[in-house]
């Protein structure tokens, strides 16, 4: 978990709060007009919860800065980013695919996003 600094968090966070945005304004102009409402709600909660996560992992890069020794920081930071992955992920996946399957992936993303914040919490300065 070394490798995983508090300045490669800091990026990552910035990255995907980036495409989070990117995603959205693509979502508002451009999905709208080929998904149905249902399928648009759902890419909607994708990117909603990839920029709060977003925000989460520059929350933990900031900790990882702040308390160098703790790993809960950057254990914390790996779990938001698993969760984006499965949890955004596989919404982006079913809406652009229509598979629903996707959605079984879904609940692994949300319990690596509780994990994170548990591990967040458990950070000593």
């Amino acid at each position: 978990m070394q490798a995983l600094t508090a300045g490669r968090l800091w990026r990552l966070g910035a990255g995907l709060a980036g495409v989070g945005v990117a995603l959205g304004a693509f979502g508002a102009h451009g999905l709208r007009s080929m998904v149905t409402p249902e399928r648009l709600a759902v890419f909607e909660t994708g990117v909603r919860y990839q920029v709060i996560h977003a925000l989460a992992i520059l929350a933990a890069a900031w900790a990882a800065h702040a308390a160098p020794q703790a790993a809960a920081p950057r254990w914390a930071g790996a779990l938001f980013a698993a969760g984006v992955l499965l949890f955004s992920g596989s919404l982006y996946l079913l809406v652009w695919t229509g598979v629903t399957t996707w959605g079984a992936v879904t609940p692994f993303g949300g319990l690596a996003f509780l994990a994170g914040w548990v591990v967040l919490a458990s950070t000593r300065f």
